[in-house]
C-alpha cells in the first residue's frame, strides 16, 4: 500500500512539473510590458466596438511593443496590417523617429492618420497594396524594422512574397518581428480531440454584406514559421510560444502528449518570431511544406 502511495505521489509530482514546464514566464521585459500596457490603455478609440477590441487585444499588443528592437540606422519602421493601435507607440515608447503603416488596398492610395495622445499628435501615413503580389513602394534598405503581427495567416495564396518584399526594404541586419497564432497549440489539439470545431484560432467567414475581409487562410505551427521566415533569408533571434488565459484550461493536455512520446515544446496558442535579415543566407523561394510542386 506504501509502494503505491508512493508511485501516486510521484504520479502526480510528475504532472505537476510537465504543467510548469507550459506556465513558466514568459521572455518579455516586464519594465516594457507594464509600459506598454499602460500606454495602450491611454490610447483613444474612434468608437466602442474600437475601444472593446483594444481592451480585449492588450496583452498582445503590449507583448508586441515588448518585443520591438530598438531603433538603428535608419530609425524606420513598417508596421504591415497597420490598425493604428500599436503604431503611435512605436515612435511613443519605442523610440523611432519614423512610423509607416500598410494595409490591404488599391495600390498607390495614401491615407493620413493622426492621433491625439495626451503628451501631443501622432501622424502616420498608411500605404496601401497586397503585400501578395505587388512590390513595396519602399526603397531598398529603408527600414530598421518590419512589424507583420497577425498578417501572415491571413496571406491566401503567396506568404514567401511578404517576407522577401520585407526584407528588401529591411537594411542588412534589420529586423522582422511576425506574430501569428499556432495551429499546434494545445488549444488547437482539444478541438482536434473533441472532433467537432476546426482547429484554428480563429476560423470564422465574415457575415457578407459588410466590409471585405479576409479570414484565417492558413495558421502556422511554431516549426513551420521558423522554417518559413528561414527560408526568406533570415536568421531567428527569437521563437517561442505563450499561453492565451481563456485557453488554461486546456493546458493539461500537455501531459498526455508526453506520456505517448509528442514534443511538449511550443504548444502556447500565440507563436513569436524575430529575425535578423542576413544577405549572406540562402532563399527557398517555395518552401516544400508550404507550397505544392
Amino acid at each position: 500500500m506504501l509502494l503505491g502511495l508512493i508511485r501516486l505521489l510521484r504520479r502526480i509530482d510528475n504532472r505537476v512539473s510537465r504543467l510548469t514546464d507550459i506556465t513558466s514566464p514568459e521572455p518579455f521585459d516586464p519594465v516594457r510590458l507594464k509600459q506598454a500596457e499602460t500606454a495602450l490603455r491611454n490610447l483613444p478609440a474612434e468608437d466602442e466596438a474600437a475601444r472593446q477590441y483594444l481592451a480585449k487585444h492588450i496583452p498582445r499588443l503590449a507583448r508586441t511593443l515588448a518585443l520591438v528592437p530598438p531603433p538603428a540606422d535608419t530609425g524606420r519602421v513598417l508596421e504591415l496590417g497597420c490598425y493604428m493601435q500599436i503604431t503611435p507607440l512605436l515612435q511613443r515608447i519605442c523610440g523611432y523617429r519614423e512610423v509607416r503603416g500598410a494595409h490591404y488596398g488599391t495600390p498607390g492610395r495614401v491615407d493620413s492618420k493622426t492621433v491625439h495622445l495626451p503628451d501631443g499628435v501622432f501622424h502616420c501615413e498608411i500605404d496601401h497594396f497586397d503585400a501578395e503580389r505587388d512590390r513595396f513602394p519602399y526603397f531598398d534598405a529603408h527600414f530598421d524594422l518590419v512589424i507583420a503581427g497577425e498578417i501572415i495567416e491571413h496571406m491566401t495564396h503567396d506568404p514567401m512574397h511578404l517576407l522577401l518584399e520585407s526584407r528588401r526594404v529591411l537594411r542588412e541586419g534589420g529586423m522582422l518581428l511576425v506574430t501569428t497564432p499556432n495551429i499546434a497549440s494545445l488549444a488547437s489539439l482539444s478541438k482536434v480531440l473533441d472532433g467537432k470545431y476546426h482547429p484554428g484560432i480563429f476560423a470564422l467567414y465574415k457575415r457578407p454584406g459588410g466590409e471585405p475581409d479576409i479570414g484565417h487562410m492558413r495558421e502556422y505551427t511554431a516549426w513551420e514559421l521558423d522554417e518559413t521566415v528561414k527560408a526568406a533569408g533570415f536568421e531567428i533571434l527569437q521563437l517561442f510560444t505563450t499561453r492565451i488565459a481563456e485557453y488554461s484550461e486546456k493546458w493539461p493536455l500537455v501531459n498526455l502528449l508526453e506520456e505517448h512520446g509528442f514534443d511538449t515544446r511550443n504548444r502556447g496558442e500565440q507563436t513569436w518570431c524575430l529575425a535578423r535579415k542576413r544577405g549572406s543566407l540562402p532563399i527557398d523561394r517555395f518552401p516544400w511544406f508550404l507550397y505544392s510542386p
